[in-house]
């Protein structure tokens, strides 16, 4: 747990700093060439995990921005909300950046792609690239329901990443902070291959009751929260 975003010292940021600096060197410790790093992260902080991951041995690949209005942020000065009502003292945030980092590959990509199955993303069809900005609204009610997970990820922005992550459909999907289960449940609906861990027994039984039924969720595009 850390303070809220807005209001973390220099302290609290080197704690996020320290973190992701053991965490990238273990990742890529036994992640194959070519794999990639997925972290849903926030404008505030994101550049400290980037440092932690450049500094272990990975590539920065950019970030894909999910838009997403349910975010804090523009909140008036505290204690002078009334006689300061047209001030903000941070922009709302309106989006999510998911930094994307890859170990580096060994000789060229298809060399990597054929030993590894790794070095490249999924397109989403054989036209269309992976975009860097998507859309997608909170996890609806029904997936609230299975997994009641504070940070919950909707499947279909899951499923959406899960997808690309593996590009030949080979290898196994890591997620070291499974939390409910979203991005196993993912993978699962996918028929792709997945290792799970969380540190918090009540979330780990959690998330062993909800993938299957997460797994399950057929989308139909529907986006709504009823």
């Amino acid at each position: 747990p850390t303070p809220r975003f807005t209001v973390m010292n220099d302290h609290d940021r080197m704690g996020v700093l320290a973190f992701h600096l053991r965490l990238a060197p273990e990742l890529f410790r036994v992640l194959v060439p070519g794999a990639h790093v997925m972290i849903s992260s926030q404008c505030l902080v994101s550049h400290l995990v980037a440092q932690a991951f450049g500094m272990a041995g990975f590539e920065v690949r950019g970030q894909i921005i999910r838009v997403v209005k349910t975010l804090r942020g523009g909140d008036r000065p505290k204690f002078g909300h009334e006689k300061f009502r047209d001030l903000s003292v941070i922009p709302r945030s309106c989006f999510e950046p998911w930094l994307l980092f890859r170990k580096p590959y060994e000789g060229r990509v298809i060399e990597n792609l054929k030993k590894f199955g790794t070095g490249a993303l999924r397109r989403e069809t054989e036209e269309r690239p992976l975009p860097d900005l998507i859309e997608i609204p909170p996890a609806r009610s029904t997936e609230r329901r299975l997994a009641r997970h504070p940070s919950l990820k909707p499947q279909a922005l899951m499923r959406f990443l899960v997808r690309a992550s593996l590009p030949l459909e080979k290898g196994i999907l890591l997620d070291p902070f499974m939390g409910a289960g979203s991005t196993i449940a993912a993978a699962a609906h996918l028929g792709l291959r997945s290792v799970g861990v969380e540190v918090d027994s009540t979330y780990f039984k959690m998330a062993r009751r909800a993938i299957p039924s997460l797994a399950e969720l057929e989308l139909n595009g529907v986006t709504d929260e009823t």
